[in-house]
């Protein structure tokens, strides 16, 4: 008897991850359900009719360089930044394998040069230059936040796990940039943040994409403004590179 109930849960196990993928999505039961909440559909189930939605909270966890006037890859690795981005995915075709992806974004950047940037009040420029040995600093950080609207297009297979391209850019504000330096004399560490800079650019406007499979994807941004606005100052562009997870 025993042997029987177990034999006839196992072909019943079986014969539900048999059924419940295919590649149109149909005889899902999590098909309302995608990323991390995945088990959560609301306060009311899920009509049968509804469009599956992916992509709606991600974040980009990102190594931050820059181009232009000094090369990229000669920062520090630890140059680690986070993208937080809320989305409403809109569906564009009758299975969503094409949508239209807009929200907000909040982002993090953080470029270890271990160099340092000369700001001058009276000529509204900055400019990198190497550290002079003499000085006792021993890490040099550019930071900042910036908060954005971003708009993209996407692409994906029908099915849940699908393989998908997020082509986008986003338009923004940068709400502070900021030089974090760290010193050491006689024994003492010291940590100053200078956020004087003089001709932050206030506004930031970039492209990115985004290129994976369902919840994953590589990540690329490239911002067509200049950090600095001056057009004396060291011109440097930031981009971004890493992974996104979409939770929801």
């Amino acid at each position: 008897m025993i042997k029987n109930s177990l034999l006839l849960l196992l072909c019943l196990i079986s014969f539900s991850l048999a059924a419940q993928y295919d590649s149109k999505g149909e005889n899902e039961t999590s098909r309302f359900r995608p990323g991390a909440m995945w088990f959560y559909t609301g306060i009311r189930p899920a009509k049968v009719e509804k469009v599956r939605k992916y992509d709606r909270l991600i974040f980009d966890l990102t190594y931050n360089d820059w181009m232009g006037d000094e090369q990229p890859f000669q920062n520090n690795w630890s140059s680690i930044g986070l993208n937080t981005r809320l989305m409403f995915d809109i569906p564009l075709t009758k299975g969503n394998t094409v949508s239209l992806g807009i929200g907000v974004s909040h982002q993090y950047v953080n470029i270890r040069h271990d160099n340092k940037f000369i700001f001058n009040d009276s000529l509204n420029t900055s400019v990198y230059a190497p550290m002079d040995a003499t000085q006792p600093i021993t890490k040099s950080v550019l930071s900042g936040n910036s908060f954005s609207i971003p708009i993209e297009i996407r692409f994906r297979n029908e099915s849940w796990r699908h393989f998908k391209v997020h082509i986008g850019g986003k338009f923004g504000y940068q709400a502070n940039l900021f030089q974090k330096q760290v010193s050491k004399w006689n024994g003492n560490k010291t940590v100053t943040k200078n956020f004087g800079i003089p001709d932050k650019n206030d506004w930031i406007y970039s492209a990115h994409i985004r290129i994976g499979l369902r919840n994953w994807a590589l990540f690329a941004s490239y911002n067509f403004n200049t950090i600095f606005s001056n057009k004396n100052s060291t011109q440097l562009n930031l981009v971004q590179m890493g992974l996104s997870v979409s939770l929801f």
